[in-house]
């Protein structure tokens, strides 16, 4: 098992290039890189060319940090055909960027509309259709979390959706802080998945669901909004002495491939510190575990 740091709260102090020494210098061995202007940012074509790929595969040499996962977002389950077909063109960027890298793991969301599931299933099923033998050709696994306004958000439903792939490369990201909008049912799914849960992320939010629903009030009533956080470890209501229990039965902690990543965003001003925080933290869940 790999704890890694997603240095997304430095991006806006702190280069690309630099950014594998910022995860070194919070004491993390494994970074994983999510959506970046100047790399591979959310929903549009990646903007590295091969050597913007060399020179962060230096880096992170140079840092003594490995890239262990990358974390592309694109319209992969777009309802409409044109957004889709764009998102099939950068996905097989993605993956050969990837691939140049060394990376072996690359972790993503469903996306699509949830108001248009049909849609948006069927869309998912057609980009997969297209870049799974590419994915086999490269021998990278690809992960999904079934994010707030995903199509699928419910977990479990998520899992059939991955099922219905008959794929071993492709698996399950856990998000900790998307816990309740999963519909907390952190045990059912660690149960489905088994070994096809591959990468979990570390951050705390608050349990939109209690109060009857009404914790957060949203205007207009009836807003499709969806609204969690990511908060450092113990600022928010998930159980992580359940989760890290519940990892250990599904022997998430004990296999060589797992991936564990930390992603607080609420904590950009205190960047490095929190880093470090969550990494101790994530350390000593582990061991009580």
């Amino acid at each position: 098992m790999k704890i890694a740091l997603d240095p997304t709260p430095f991006y806006f102090d702190v280069k690309l290039l630099d950014l594998p020494q910022a995860v070194a210098d919070a004491g993390y061995h494994y970074m994983q890189l999510a959506p970046h202007d100047d790399f591979l940012p959310f929903y549009t074509h990646p903007k590295a060319d091969d050597e913007l790929v060399d020179d962060l595969k230096k880096a992170c040499k140079n840092a003594g940090v490995e890239l262990v996962s990358l974390l592309p977002v694109y319209r992969t389950s777009w309802p409409d055909e044109r957004e889709r077909v764009w998102a099939v063109r950068n996905w097989k960027r993605a993956i050969e960027i990837a691939a140049r890298l060394g990376v072996r793991t690359i972790n993503s969301e469903f996306s699509g509309i949830p108001e248009r599931y049909e849609e948006s299933e069927a869309g998912f099923y057609a980009t997969m259709e297209e870049i799974l033998p590419i994915l086999e050709r490269e021998g990278i696994a690809l992960n999904f979390d079934a994010h707030p306004y995903d199509f699928v958000e419910n977990r479990i439903a998520a899992d059939r959706v991955i099922r219905g792939l008959n794929s071993p490369l492709v698996g399950s990201v856990y998000v900790a802080c998307h816990t309740f909008h999963y519909g907390n049912v952190l045990h059912e799914a660690a149960a489905e998945e088994g070994d096809k849960l591959r990468s979990v992320y570390i951050s705390d939010s608050y349990d939109h669901t209690r109060s009857h629903n009404l914790r957060y009030i949203a205007n207009p009533p009836g807003t499709n909004a969806r609204v969690h956080q990511h908060l450092k470890v113990g600022d928010g209501d998930v159980d992580f002495k359940d989760l890290f229990a519940t990892l250990k039965a599904n022997g998430f902690l004990d296999r060589e491939d797992s991936i564990i990543c930390s992603n607080v965003f609420a904590e950009d001003e205190t960047a490095h510190d929190t880093s470090v925080y969550q990494r101790e933290t994530i350390e000593r869940l582990v061991s009580e575990a």
